[in-house]
C-alpha cells in the first residue's frame, strides 16, 4: 500500500466537508433563518462558515500536493496532529452542544470519529 493513502484519504475527507459547509445556506435556509437572528450573528455564523470552508480546503490541497512533507517533517506531523484534534473535539462537541436523537446527527459523529482516525493514522503508522 502506498504510505501516502491515508493522507489523500484525508483530503477527500477535508474536500468533502468544504463543500457540506457551502451547502449550508440551501440545507439550513440560511436566507430565511438567519433573518431572526441579529446583523452581528448572522454576519459572524457566515463568516466563521466561510473560513472554516478555505481551511478545510487548504488542508485538502495539502493533503493531495503535499503528501510526502506532511508524512515526512515534523510540521507536517503537527498539522496531522492539529487535525486529528480537531475532529475529535468536533465529536465532543456534537455530543455536549447538539443532545437530541436524529439519525443524522449519527452520520455526522461517525464522519467526526472517521476525520480524528484518518489524520492520526499516519502518525500512528510513522
Amino acid at each position: 500500500m502506498d504510505e501516502r493513502l491515508p493522507i489523500w484519504l484525508c483530503g477527500v475527507h477535508s474536500l468533502g466537508f468544504a463543500l457540506f459547509h457551502l451547502a449550508f445556506w440551501r440545507l439550513f435556509d440560511w436566507p430565511r433563518d438567519l433573518r431572526s437572528c441579529s446583523v452581528a450573528t448572522r454576519a459572524v455564523t457566515q463568516i466563521l462558515n466561510l473560513r472554516l470552508t478555505y481551511v478545510f480546503l487548504a488542508v485538502a490541497a495539502a493533503c493531495f500536493f503535499l503528501a510526502d512533507d506532511l508524512l515526512g517533517t515534523r510540521l507536517g506531523h503537527c498539522l496531522l496532529g492539529a487535525m486529528s484534534l480537531f475532529w475529535l473535539g468536533r465529536l465532543i462537541e456534537q455530543a455536549l452542544f447538539l443532545r437530541f436523537n436524529h439519525w443524522g446527527l449519527h452520520v455526522l459523529s461517525v464522519l467526526f470519529a472517521l476525520g480524528a482516525v484518518l489524520f492520526a493514522w499516519p502518525l500512528l503508522a510513522a
